[in-house]
């Protein structure tokens, strides 16, 4: 396994729509170790393959808390098929805007569809965090961030956040 590039905000890649996988083989099952290999090293409890800069419907979610068994969830091609009406607003951040968090609404739960690690076809039905953590994830896949679902003047506010912490970080 390897860890990946994590790209960050404004980078193009994570405003495109990612590419269908044609099938899951060992090379995908690689590349979705190697994401939950980046995902856990970042301490994030999702990543999307734009993230890493590969256009490609692939996601990785492990919503587990520190000391619980890990429990990761692969997901190639998945596709939300059905929303609950009831929504919950959470706390939302992202390995590609590092130290930024913006509350963002969305349904409190969710249908997917998708194929496992093994290409098998499965649905889940997923509710609260981990409702949000798969919502978080699938708008990557469409070149949608978390701050897209805020007021404009929120999203400037954190933008310039993000450029004053690289500044500092960079020494200047």
């Amino acid at each position: 396994m390897a860890k990946l590039k994590v790209y960050e905000y404004p980078h193009p890649i994570l405003k495109q729509k990612a590419e269908k996988v044609e099938a899951v083989d060992d090379e995908i099952r690689k590349f979705l170790d190697d994401m939950l290999e980046t995902m856990y090293a970042s301490n994030g409890c999702g990543l999307a393959a734009p993230q890493v800069g590969v256009s490609k419907r692939v996601v990785v979610v492990d919503i587990a808390h520190e000391g619980e068994e890990p429990s990761p969830i692969y997901m190639v091609n998945p596709k939300i098929v059905w929303k609950s009406d009831e929504t919950e607003i959470c706390e939302e951040g992202c390995l590609s805007l590092p130290s930024l968090r913006a509350e963002v609404e969305r349904p409190a739960s969710v249908k997917v569809v998708y194929w496992d690690y093994n290409g098998a076809e499965c649905e889940l039905l997923a509710e609260d965090f981990l409702a949000v953590a798969i919502q978080h994830e699938l708008d990557h896949l469409d070149g949608v961030l978390y701050i897209d679902h805020i007021s404009r003047l929120k999203r400037q506010m954190l933008v310039k956040k993000l450029e004053k912490i690289r500044k500092e970080q960079s020494g200047n």
